[in-house]
């Protein structure tokens, strides 16, 4: 699906092309959009993962840990982002992307083309098996990352370096965020050479 232009930022915003989604997908996507409102939108005083402060949050674990929202987000990221991509597996880094994992997961095998999954600790395990990437991951996959909100997409980066470092055969083949947080995270892949592409972008939840 082609993108959408975001026409305030110099970078491109690669946002869902909402008018080529079959009906219940653009229905999926405005439900998914009432619940990320809902339940995990909240304004105060917070700290960000890239260490910026912000005036509002967006904590998608809260509805991604939902039953509906789940199902949801699993229908969204997969049929409308990651099928047709020909993938071998799906992944992103620990805690965030977990939920998100197993809902593109359960989704791909409804569709009857199960991916495997994964998950890529900030570093390798001290005890155990001493593993940075837990799951189901070899090297000549093609893979897609996910991730809750791409704010600096500094996370992502991260766990795309660590792929291409103990894997260096892989193809990270997408990026896609539920959330584009705007604040340079499209730019950010775009020289690290991922494509990217997000659900929503901030001003939607905004709006709402």
């Amino acid at each position: 699906m082609p993108p959408l232009n975001n026409s305030n930022s110099t970078v491109p915003n690669p946002l869902l092309s909402i008018h080529l989604l079959p009906d219940h997908l653009q229905h999926a996507r405005q439900e998914l959009l009432a619940l990320l409102t809902a339940k995990s939108f909240q304004r105060g005083h917070f700290v960000l993962a890239s260490g910026k402060t912000a005036s509002w949050y967006l904590d998608c674990r809260i509805s991604a840990l939902s039953g509906r929202g789940s199902y949801l987000i699993g229908q969204l990221l997969y049929d409308a982002c990651l099928e047709g991509l020909h993938l071998d597996a799906v992944g992103g880094m620990a805690l965030g992307a977990a939920p998100l994992v197993t809902a593109v997961t359960y989704r791909s095998a409804e569709r009857g083309n199960p991916l495997d999954g994964f998950l890529v600790r900030k570093e390798a395990k001290a005890y155990g098996q001493g593993r940075q990437i837990e799951g189901n991951i070899s090297p000549w996959m093609r893979v897609a990352l996910v991730e809750d909100v791409a704010t600096t997409g500094g996370s992502t980066i991260k766990a795309a370096e660590t792929l291409r470092r103990l894997y260096p055969n892989i193809e990270i083949v997408q990026v896609v965020a539920l959330v584009d947080r705007q604040a340079g995270a499209a730019e950010a892949f775009k020289q690290a050479g991922l494509p990217f592409r997000s659900l929503y972008r901030v001003d939607e939840i905004l709006a709402e």
